[in-house]
């Protein structure tokens, strides 16, 4: 199956830009998941790298802020830093032209009860949602999850077209998670909008390239573009190049 026209590079790898526009394929923007990014006396200097980065390129995916955010937090101060950094965010991935943002879930192990964090979650994502127009996709990223069903469970009562999954495959398979990645893709498969691939050894987040980990990443590739839903996907390795020559030589890049 060839998933070229669903298929980006995010711009944490060196080789991003250069690699998209020679496979035609789109860019995610990753420039401003440190929140400080957006404000000065920064943001010319990243906005800057964006907009290079973005040369030559038809399509698109932003990445919002995430350090720290928490949609789940107690604390009413805590919380409008969150509300505050995704607008901002928002409001940047508009200027670039751009309608489809992936936000981290911003879930820490054992320090939310998983009830807890799902009602926060829940309030916060409607609330967020409620002033953003039809053409907009937010998708929900997993990252220190240890199953899949706390994060299925948000979107699932969010119940807004809005809003789906991005399932990170690398983040499935690290150590906070028990689950096989097949599991975790069996179970979200339904409300998953976005996927992000990159391999591990599992003792850490490495963002190996696709060949280079213990993720049976053949049989988890089988298993995504089987997905009624034809979900878009980002390479986030470190670097690209091989990622792409990994999904040529599997025949996903006719």
């Amino acid at each position: 199956m060839d998933i070229r026209d669903r298929l980006y590079i995010s711009t944490v790898a060196g080789d991003c830009a250069e690699v998209a526009a020679r496979h035609g394929l789109g860019v995610e923007l990753a420039q401003f998941c440190t929140a400080m990014n957006m404000d000065p006396p920064l943001f010319d200097e990243w906005d800057a790298k964006a907009r290079a980065d973005m040369t030559g390129i038809a399509r698109f995916t932003f990445h919002a802020a995430f350090n720290e955010l928490c949609p789940a937090a107690i604390d009413p101060l805590v919380l409008d830093v969150a509300r505050r950094r995704y607008a901002q965010s928002y409001a940047l991935m508009r200027s670039y032209g751009i309608n489809r943002m992936i936000a981290h879930s911003g879930y820490v192990p054992l320090i939310y009860f998983k009830g807890f964090f799902v009602e926060r979650s829940v309030e916060f994502w409607r609330e967020f949602l409620s002033d953003k127009p039809d053409d907009f996709r937010l998708y929900l990223e997993n990252v220190l999850e240890d199953e899949p069903d706390t994060i299925c469970e948000i979107v699932e009562r969010v119940d807004d077209a809005r809003l789906r999954l991005c399932l990170d495959i690398g983040h499935a398979n690290t150590i906070v998670s028990d689950v096989p990645v097949a599991q975790w893709i069996e179970r979200c498969a339904p409300l998953i909008g976005h996927v992000h691939i990159h391999n591990n050894y599992r003792d850490w987040d490495h963002h190996n390239e696709l060949g280079d980990g213990i993720i049976d990443m053949a049989d988890a590739m089988r298993r995504l573009t089987a997905i009624e839903s034809a979900p878009t996907f980002t390479i986030e390795s470190l670097p690209c190049a091989g990622s792409v020559a990994w999904l040529e030589r599997e025949g996903y890049l006719s």
